[in-house]
């Protein structure tokens, strides 16, 4: 009737059924909802959710026109009755994982990335799509805190949440805050977080998280304001590449500083120990100018440029508190740089006798023994840097040919070397080398690749380096 408005509702459907008394037939009867009735509305909803489907109920109730306020002003403050409703049908939405879903959620696993599902769906529905996806092994354990909803987890204590949180796997019927109490409880318990959103409200998640990951195209702008990293395919297979990316240019960062730590050692060594006893330096400053390229910007980039491989996948994530030079890396650097001490210095003191060089005259014999350092030392550099490209692999050849930089810039250091050592020699206060001193340079330098074989099979201990000398000092006092 004209006097009637009808005000409709829709939305989870569990939560709008609690709120009907009535419901309309298939005859468009309103009839009287008693408790048989209800239970097989819930039921109906139960078995959508457990096919994956996303089950909205809509109702209505009607008022009489004299009831409802017209003004703005009355209109903005009156209650919304939310009880009586009159439900006119449930229906089930069927959102499919996107092709290529369930093999990035496998990969991040494979990873040491434990993906979480936060949703505001039914919880049903949501464990439903969480197997599809293959976020919950089918033989999991599904009951709480493993599946937990939203109001449960937010009505525990601080230090409950951070003991759940460790457990979680997927959250229904939660809502934006019930995600950001996720992310600071995994964050309290040391984890690194990294948060997927679309929506405003995903806002204040995406940026207590570590890494926020907000969607290109159906993402709102105070959501991608608020991230890190925006994808613009909307696709959680995307996530992977973020995963294996990140991962490489940390990788690469450890490369280069295990390069750049073993060439500064040996050289600071090398002259120090020289001057001390002898009161003279095989590496002048501008040998050491042309080292420091090579080890800054030449070994910068072959080293940062190197593409990902699947090798990053299969390892467990870097915690928050681990330290940047892992016990590999001080393992290998350790030994490379006493190699080239030790060979090197041998050749200062005792050079001329091992090199025939005792019919020289002194200021040759010298020059001649220095030059041989230098060349052999960079060429150590040269060496030392196809071992920086796999500090725990034996094959550090593997993958070489697809980093073509890389190779090119060796070529290049290479032939600015032989430039160096045969027409610069005043500049750079070096003479030229006869072909056996040459192949003495090579020999001392293509030593570094079997001896980096060997040292990788000693055995490293996982407590971080630092933590012994810690452990020492508290000891002591």
């Amino acid at each position: 009737p004209d006097s009637e408005a009808h005000i409709h509702w829709k939305g989870a459907a569990e939560i709008v059924l609690a709120s009907c008394t009535k419901y309309m037939d298939a005859n468009d009867q309103v009839v009287a909802m008693d408790g048989d009735k209800e239970m097989y509305f819930r039921k109906t909803i139960e078995d959508m959710a457990a096919g994956s489907l996303r089950c909205i109920a809509i109702a209505y109730r009607p008022y009489d026109i004299k009831d409802i306020p017209l003004d703005e002003e009355r209109l903005a403050k009156w209650a919304l009755p939310e009880d009586e409703l009159i439900l006119l049908a449930i229906v089930g939405i069927k959102d499919p994982c996107r092709p290529g879903v369930k093999d990035a959620v496998k990969l991040c696993q494979n990873a040491g990335v434990k993906v979480r599902m936060v949703t505001g769906d039914n919880l049903q529905t949501a464990k439903a799509i969480a197997l599809e996806c293959g976020i919950l092994d089918p033989e999991a354990d599904t009951t709480p805190p493993n599946l937990i909803e939203g109001k449960d987890f937010r009505s525990l204590t601080d230090a409950g949440r951070e003991e759940a949180a460790e457990k979680i796997s997927v959250m229904g019927r939660s809502s934006p805050n019930d995600k950001l109490l996720l992310v600071q409880a995994l964050r309290k318990r040391g984890h690194v977080v990294a948060v997927t959103g679309d929506g405003t409200n995903d806002a204040p998640a995406l940026h207590e998280a570590d890494i926020g990951l907000a969607m290109g195209i159906q993402g709102t702008e105070v959501a991608k304001e608020s991230s890190d990293i925006i994808i613009l395919d909307d696709n959680f297979a995307s996530v992977v590449k973020v995963v294996r990316w990140g991962r490489s240019v940390y990788a690469n960062i450890q490369k280069f500083i295990q390069f750049q730590l073993t060439v500064n050692v040996a050289a600071l060594i090398i002259n120090v120990v020289a001057a001390v006893s002898s009161g003279d330096v095989p590496l002048n400053a501008v040998q050491l100018l042309w080292v420091n390229l090579i080890m800054d910007t030449l070994g910068a980039l072959a080293l940062a440029t190197e593409p990902p491989t699947d090798h990053l996948m299969h390892r467990h994530p870097v915690g928050r508190r681990e330290p940047l030079i892992t016990n590999i890396m001080w393992r290998n650097l350790l030994i490379q740089a006493a190699y080239q001490v030790s060979v090197l210095l041998v050749l200062n003191f005792r050079g001329r006798s091992l090199l025939n060089l005792g019919h020289d005259t002194s200021d040759h014999a010298t020059k001649v023994k220095n030059t041989l350092i230098f060349n052999a030392f960079v060429f150590c550099q040269i060496f030392n840097e196809f071992n920086a490209r796999k500090p725990d692999e034996f094959n550090v050849f593997k993958g070489i040919t697809k980093n073509r930089l890389f190779m090119g810039i060796v070529g290049l250091t290479l032939v600015l070397q032989v430039i160096i050592i045969e027409f610069l020699g005043k500049f750079t206060s070096t003479v030229r080398l006869n072909w056996k001193q040459w192949i003495i340079s090579i020999i001392i330098a293509f030593i570094s690749w079997p001896l980096a074989v060997v040292g990788k099979l000693i055995p490293v201990s996982g407590t971080p380096i630092h933590m012994y000398f810690a452990r020492i000092f508290c000891h002591r006092r």
